[in-house]
């Protein structure tokens, strides 16, 4: 198995197809070696964010919507059409289809935006100080350091809530929002299952089955994934076969940079 992040980075190493029309672009994009028989959807979040960006490199991405219609098989590339359907001085909004010869994996809305000035403010609760090296917590798919004062994987219960710090190894700025987007799609199933006693973030497949149906992001202003982020979330609702979750990304100096939300099918072993 290669080094999961040098793997990584290689996914976001999207090529185009020379016959594809420049109006209409298609990619192909590798999938990460987790030997795991699907693919993994913060994979496919990143992807759709590097291709906007490589589809209108004049803009920054302001927010994407993906929702997942199949689970994608991790032997074969995906293939990525992109579809323009505005492109101004100011604006772009453009989607994206990942497909794989069974059919359509997911699709992407993205809304693009050139960087503007202007009055600023926030409302969002303080930022703590970054948790020593006694928190340094691993999370399952994240190839870089992370700190958590909470176990997703344990078994006991607890509110709805969870926050874990990262930081990337050096990167390109210009990779912060595909990192960042496939970080966001780890843990907020987890979240939603602290309530839920003898279950932890690890059961899928056991106790419980989970799948992300849909993911949005927003990001709010530039940042950088080798320097410390908090990854504040919650999750109100669990029900119906279903969870939902939500979360903030802030910086070490308390600004907000990118919140999120997702739905996710959620299935217990028992009902």
């Amino acid at each position: 198995m290669p080094d999961l992040w040098t793997d990584l980075l290689a996914c976001l190493e999207l090529s185009t197809s020379a016959s594809s029309p420049p109006d209409a672009p298609v990619y192909e994009g590798r999938n990460q070696d987790l030997q795991y028989h699907r693919v993994f959807g913060g994979q496919l979040l990143a992807q759709f964010l590097r291709i906007a960006s490589l589809s209108c490199p004049d803009k920054v991405v302001k927010s994407q919507h993906a929702t997942f219609a199949r689970e994608g098989r991790a032997e074969e590339p995906i293939r990525y059409e992109v579809m323009r359907h505005h492109e101004g001085r100011s604006f772009a909004t453009l989607s994206i289809t990942a497909s794989q010869s069974r059919g359509i994996v997911a699709t992407c809305s993205v809304s693009m935006h050139i960087v503007e000035s202007g009055p600023e403010h926030q409302d969002v609760d303080d930022v703590p100080a970054v948790p020593g090296p006694e928190h340094d917590r691993a999370l399952d798919l994240l190839p870089w350091h992370t700190r958590a004062a909470i176990d997703l994987n344990a078994t006991t219960t607890g509110p709805p809530r969870f926050e874990f710090w990262m930081r990337t190894p050096t990167v390109d700025a210009d990779l912060a929002q595909a990192l960042t987007a496939y970080a966001t799609d780890l843990t907020l199933i987890g979240t939603a299952l602290r309530p839920v006693y003898g279950v932890g973030q690890r059961g899928n497949g056991t106790a419980f089955t989970s799948a992300v149906t849909s993911h949005t992001i927003w990001f709010h202003r530039p940042f950088r994934t080798d320097q410390w982020l908090l990854l504040r979330q919650h999750s109100p609702v669990l029900g119906q076969g279903r969870c939902f979750g939500r979360g903030d990304v802030l910086t070490e100096g308390g600004a907000l940079v990118a919140s999120y939300g997702q739905e996710a099918l959620l299935r217990f072993a028992d009902t």
